[in-house]
C-alpha cells in the first residue's frame, strides 16, 4: 500500500504539470502527437484523435510532446514553433504555474481543514534565548530578519534553516512594533530553537483561507529556494539530500504513519505532501538549466528579446547536454538514496 500511495503522489503531480503544458497548448492549436505518463519504455498507449496518451515503464517524470518542439521546422502548421514566441513561452510556462495551482489547492485543504497556527507566542521558557532577548507569552511574531511570517511554522523554519545565526526579530506587543536580537541554541536532537511555544491555532473563513493558503504556497517555494540556496554553499550533507527513491520511501511511511489516525489524517498528510512536492517540482523547472522549462524560457526571451530565434540546430545541442548532464545528476541521487536506506 505504501508503494501504491507514493505512486499515486507522484502520478498526481506529473500529470497535473504536463497537463499544464497540454491544456495551453491545445488551446494555442499546437498538436500535442503524446502525452506521456512516466519515462522510459511504453508500457501500453490508447490514442483519441491526435494524440496518443501512454503509460511509461519508469514512475519518474512525464511529458507532453508536441508536434516540430524540437525540430527546425516552423511552418508545419498545429506545430511548437510555427506558433508566436509569447504563445510557446505560454505553453513552456504553463506546467510549473499549473505545479502553483496545485499547491494552492492542497494548501486551501489543509488550511480550510485543519486551520493554521499563528505567530503569537503562548509561552516562553525559563533561562531560553527568548527570555534573555525580551520575548514574552502573548506577542505576535511579524518577521524574522527580512522573512515575514505568516504563521507558526515559517518562523520555526526561519530558525532551523538559519544553522544557528543570530536573528532579528521584529513582533508585536500591545499594539506597538518592537525589535529584538535572539540567537538559536541547538537541542539534543540536532534542531536549533529559541525557547518559545506557538502558537493560537486560527480558522479562517473563506477570504482568510484563500489569503492564508496563498502564503502556505510561499513558504514552501520559499523552503526550497532556501535549500538550493545551502547546497550551492555546500552547508547540506549527504543525508539531507533525498531523490526519487528517497521521496518514495517518505511519502509512504508517512502514509502508514497517519492511517492509523484515521481517513482525516491521511488526506491531510497526503495533501501536505502533495503541497511540498509539487512546489517543489514547479520551482525546480523553472530554473534556468537546459532541458528543463526555465532553460527553454531562457532561448525563448532571448528570441523575443532578438526579433528572432536561436538556430534550433544549437537550442537542440544545449538541451540535449543538459538532459544527460541532468540524468547523470539523477544517477548519482538515486544511488545516494539507496545507499542512504541500505547503509552503504
Amino acid at each position: 500500500m505504501k508503494l501504491i500511495v507514493a505512486l499515486l503522489v507522484f502520478g498526481i503531480i506529473v500529470i497535473f504539470h504536463e497537463f499544464g503544458h497540454f491544456i495551453v497548448a491545445k488551446k494555442n492549436g499546437i498538436v500535442v502527437e503524446e502525452f506521456a505518463v512516466g519515462m522510459g519504455p511504453k508500457l501500453f498507449g490508447v490514442r483519441r484523435g491526435e494524440t496518443e496518451y501512454t503509460l511509461r515503464l519508469l514512475p519518474l517524470g512525464g511529458a507532453c510532446m508536441m508536434l516540430g518542439e524540437d525540430t527546425a521546422e516552423e511552418v508545419i502548421p498545429g506545430s511548437f514553433n510555427s506558433k508566436s514566441v509569447w504563445a510557446r513561452m505560454a505553453v513552456v510556462a504553463a506546467g510549473p504555474v499549473f505545479n502553483f495551482i496545485m499547491a494552492f489547492v492542497c494548501a486551501v485543504i489543509i488550511i480550510g481543514m485543519n486551520g493554521y497556527i499563528s505567530g503569537e507566542i503562548l509561552q516562553v521558557e525559563d533561562g531560553s534565548p527568548a527570555m534573555e532577548a525580551g520575548l514574552e507569552a502573548g506577542d505576535i511574531i511579524t518577521k524574522a530578519d527580512r522573512t515575514s511570517v505568516h504563521t507558526f511554522s515559517d518562523f520555526r523554519m526561519h530558525i532551523a534553516l538559519n544553522q544557528g545565526r543570530k536573528c532579528t526579530i521584529t513582533y508585536i506587543r500591545d499594539g506597538e512594533k518592537y525589535q529584538t536580537t535572539v540567537t538559536p541554541e541547538m537541542t539534543d536532537d540536532g534542531v536549533y530553537r529559541i525557547g518559545i511555544v506557538g502558537g493560537v491555532q486560527e480558522k479562517p473563513k473563506f477570504g482568510g483561507l484563500l489569503i492564508s493558503s496563498f502564503y502556505e504556497v510561499k513558504s514552501n517555494i520559499d523552503l526550497v529556494i532556501k535549500s538550493l540556496e545551502m547546497m550551492i554553499q555546500g552547508q547540506v550533507s549527504r543525508s539531507d539530500v533525498a531523490g526519487p527513491v528517497g521521496m518514495f520511501q517518505v511519502i509512504g511511511d508517512s502514509y502508514e504513519s497517519a492511517a492509523k489516525y484515521g481517513l482525516r489524517s491521511v488526506i491531510l498528510t497526503i495533501a501536505d505532501m502533495i503541497l511540498l512536492l509539487s512546489a517543489n517540482l514547479g520551482v525546480m523547472n523553472l530554473l534556468p538549466i537546459p532541458a528543463l522549462d526555465g532553460g527553454r524560457l531562457v532561448f525563448l526571451i532571448v528570441e523575443a528579446l532578438r526579433g528572432k530565434p536561436v538556430p534550433r540546430d544549437k537550442e537542440g545541442v544545449v538541451h540535449m547536454i543538459g538532459f544527460v548532464i541532468l540524468m547523470g545528476i539523477m544517477v548519482l541521487v538515486m544511488f545516494n538514496d539507496f545507499a542512504r536506506i541500505f547503509g552503504f
